[in-house]
């Protein structure tokens, strides 16, 4: 960054986690430009928004013009549009991260192939090799999409063989992948971050709850659901391989289920992560701040958390905001998105100086936001 000035940082999406990197990267004097089909996105209110299609090249080139480098804020843009900026300009994280995180199939057989454990799948293409991967991976099992599925969609539980041709239907009848059911005590989130020379940092693990497919909670330290540092250290190492493997730069966020003979991973993310929110207030350095950092080329800030933390998630609707503002510890942080059923619209992080007092606010919180929740 020479002589001070700031970089202009190209975003490929402008929804809610652009809009909190650029929150981030505007106090190091960077300024943002997003490409995004929707000119009211949540990011319109922090920077230039190009407003189109991911596949629209004219647009892509505009949106390239001038930038000093890119990321992106989700993993369904088209990798067709990642690798066409990155022949423009140095984009982070690479193409190589996005296509494995986009396929189900080629996700579970990277973390196979580095040594991060997995459960049994089989990848089905018809209802006819569902039934058999059934016979073969065993029920109960979940049969997900392939591409696109995120906070529960595009899943369906097979209890029984029976259930083959209901499953097929609800996931679209799509290349699928079939998996067999963790009995899991808990689900671990572990994010880290890597620069461009080499240098990882991890946050504290998070513990996640679920509500509907939907992330609702995220408790740190791990230790508060009971997860021991066997677990920490394990999951911590998987996230460092993964990003060594795929030359990594900016934040990873890998997901596992705690289960009694160990981790077994679920799903990876190459951005910023939901269950990584609680770091705006709760740690020295944010996940949005150091994903800047190394796609901006500039030195890694600190992780080490602050004080125990905990996120919930705000969806479908909003509780009243003063409600949530009078909750001793309680940050607020909104998107500027519109109510609708199943839409993240906001999150409140929680800091105190134990945990016992964390989890008191987070039941007045949780309390305020079960009457909004749809």
């Amino acid at each position: 960054m020479a002589g001070g000035s700031g970089q202009l940082i190209g975003v490929l999406g402008g929804g809610q986690l652009g809009r909190m990197l650029a929150l981030a990267g505007i106090r190091l004097g960077h300024r943002f430009r997003f490409l995004d089909p929707d000119p009211s996105c949540p990011a319109s209110a922090v920077g230039e928004v190009v407003t189109a299609a991911f596949d629209d090249d004219a647009a892509v080139d505009r949106f390239c013009d001038g930038i000093d480098a890119a990321t992106f804020e989700f993993e369904n843009v088209p990798l067709r549009t990642v690798e066409r900026v990155a022949r423009r300009v140095r984009t982070s994280p690479g193409a190589q991260a996005l296509a494995v995180a986009q396929d189900r199939v080629a996700e579970k057989r990277f973390f196979r192939d580095h040594g991060i454990r997995v459960q049994a799948f089989e990848a089905v293409d018809d209802a006819a090799s569902l039934a058999a991967a059934c016979g073969r991976v065993g029920v109960p099992g979940v049969l997900k999409s392939r591409r696109m599925g995120y906070d529960g969609k595009g899943q369906a539980v097979v209890r029984s063989p029976v259930d083959v041709a209901e499953a097929w239907r609800r996931v679209g009848g799509v290349p699928a992948i079939y998996e067999a059911f963790v009995d899991f005590r808990a689900e671990l989130s572990v994010i880290g971050v890597r620069s461009a020379e080499g240098e990882v940092r991890t946050w504290a693990p998070g513990v996640n709850v679920h509500r509907g497919g939907i992330l609702a909670r995220t408790v740190v330290p791990a230790d508060a659901a009971g997860v021991g540092a066997e677990h920490v250290l394990a999951a911590e190492r998987a996230v460092r391989d993964a990003m060594s493997a795929l030359g990594y730069v900016g934040v990873l966020a890998i997901e596992f289920f705690v289960t009694d003979e160990g981790l077994v991973a679920n799903e990876m993310a190459p951005r910023v992560h939901n269950s990584g929110h609680w770091t705006q207030d709760g740690a020295v350095t944010c996940q949005f701040e150091n994903h800047v950092r190394a796609v901006a080329g500039q030195p890694l800030g600190c992780t080490d958390r602050r004080v125990p933390s905990a996120m919930v998630n705000l969806v479908g609707d909003v509780p009243p905001i003063d409600a949530l503002l009078a909750v001793p510890g309680a940050r607020l942080h909104l998107y500027g998105k519109a109510p609708r059923p199943g839409r993240k619209l906001g999150h409140v992080n929680l800091c105190a100086a134990d945990a016992v007092v964390r989890d008191a606010q987070v039941r007045v919180v949780e309390a305020l936001v079960a009457e909004s929740w749809r």
